[in-house]
C-alpha cells in the first residue's frame, strides 16, 4: 500500500493518528498555520503525486475546519494526487437539510457542492443528520454507522428489561436496528420544535414505566433536547437512562446539563474532540471503522459490511 496516503488536519488530530495507525501506516505529514489576520496556509511535506490520498477532518464548529477541508482538497489535487477521499467523521452544517421555512439556505446541500468543487473523488462520512443528504453529493459518498462500536458495547452491558427509544420520527429506522439487534423493546419520543435548539417533548409512544432506556441519537449539541428526553421518560417511569450519541459537540453548557440530569451514563464516539470532560460521559473510538473502510477503498473492495443497517448488521 505505498499509494496510500492518509492525512489530518487539526480539527481532530487525535482521530487521524489512530485511524493511520489502524490502517498499519503511518500518518502523513501536513504543515498547516494560521497568519497574522487568521488566514490558513496549508502544504503537503510528503510527495502525493500519483498516491490515493485520504484527508481526515471533521467540519465542527469554528468554520475555519471546514475551509482547512476545503484547503487541504485543493491542496493535493494541486500536486497531483490520483484519488482524493474526504474523511469526514461530523459532518457540519447537516441539520439545515431542506429549505422548511422562507428564505433559508440548504446549507448541507451547499457544503456538499463545496467539497465536490475543490476536487474531491470521494467521501466517506459516519452518521449523517439526515441520511437523505447522501444524495446532496454528485460524486460516491460512503456512509459509516457507529453502531457496529455502540450495540457491541450495550450487548457486553447486559441491560435487563431494556427499551431502545428514538428522540424523534427522524431517528427510528436506527433506534430499531438497535431494539432488534438488542433484543429490546422500542419507544419513540414526539417532540415539537418551536425554535432551533429548542425542543418540547409532547408524547412518549411506548411503555417506559419500569424499564431501563437507551436513547440513541445521531449528535448533542446545546443538550436540552437530550436532557428533556431524560427527565420525560424519567417522569414515565424509567429506570436507569443510558444515552449513546456518535458526535458530542456539546456547545454551551451542555456538559453541566447532563451532569445535572438523571441520566445514568452518555457514550459517544471520538468523531469530534471532547470539549469537557464529564463522569457520565465515555468515549468510543471509531478509528478502527474508519481505517478498515479507507483500506477497502484504496484496494477497491467493498464496505458495505460497514454500514448496512437494514440488515442484522448494525
Amino acid at each position: 500500500m505505498s499509494d496510500l496516503k492518509i492525512f489530518s488536519g487539526r480539527s481532530n488530530h487525535l482521530l487521524g493518528e489512530k485511524i493511520a495507525k489502524a490502517a498499519g501506516i503511518p500518518l502523513g505529514r501536513l504543515d498547516i498555520k494560521n497568519f497574522s489576520d487568521g488566514e490558513i496556509w496549508a502544504k503537503f511535506s510528503d510527495n502525493i503525486r500519483g498516491d490515493d490520498v485520504f484527508i481526515v477532518q471533521s467540519t465542527q464548529p469554528p468554520s475555519d475546519n471546514l475551509l482547512e477541508l476545503l484547503i487541504l482538497i485543493d491542496a493535493a489535487r494541486r500536486a497531483s494526487a490520483r484519488r482524493i477521499t474526504a474523511v469526514i467523521p461530523y459532518f457540519g452544517y447537516a441539520r439545515q437539510d431542506r429549505k422548511d421555512q422562507p428564505r433559508v439556505s440548504v446549507t448541507a446541500k451547499l457544503i456538499a457542492n463545496l467539497i465536490t468543487e475543490a476536487g474531491t473523488d470521494r467521501v466517506i462520512t459516519m452518521d449523517l443528520h439526515a441520511p437523505q443528504i447522501q444524495g446532496f453529493f454528485d460524486i460516491p459518498l460512503d456512509h459509516l454507522y457507529a453502531s457496529a462500536v455502540f450495540s457491541d458495547y450495550f450487548r457486553l452491558k447486559k441491560i435487563p428489561n431494556l427499551a431502545v427509544v428514538s428522540p424523534d420520527v427522524g431517528g427510528l429506522k436506527i433506534a430499531r436496528a438497535y431494539a432488534r439487534r438488542l433484543e429490546a423493546e422500542l419507544i419513540l419520543i414526539d417532540k415539537r420544535r418551536p425554535k432551533p435548539n429548542v425542543a418540547e417533548v409532547v408524547n412518549i409512544i411506548g411503555n417506559a414505566n419500569g424499564k431501563n432506556v437507551l436513547i440513541i441519537d445521531d449528535l448533542i449539541d446545546t443538550g436540552g433536547t437530550f436532557v428533556n428526553a431524560v427527565k420525560a421518560l424519567r417522569e414515565n417511569g424509567a429506570q436507569d437512562i443510558y444515552g449513546a450519541c456518535t458526535h458530542p459537540i456539546l456547545s454551551g453548557n451542555a456538559t453541566e446539563r447532563i451532569n445535572d440530569s438523571e441520566l445514568t451514563s452518555l457514550v459517544v464516539t471520538d468523531s469530534v474532540p471532547l470539549r469537557v470532560p464529564s463522569p457520565k460521559i465515555e468515549i468510543r473510538s471509531v478509528a478502527k471503522i474508519f481505517a478498515e473502510a479507507i483500506v477497502r477503498t484504496h484496494n477497491n473492495q467493498s464496505i458495505s459490511t460497514l454500514f448496512d443497517i437494514d440488515k442484522d448488521k448494525i
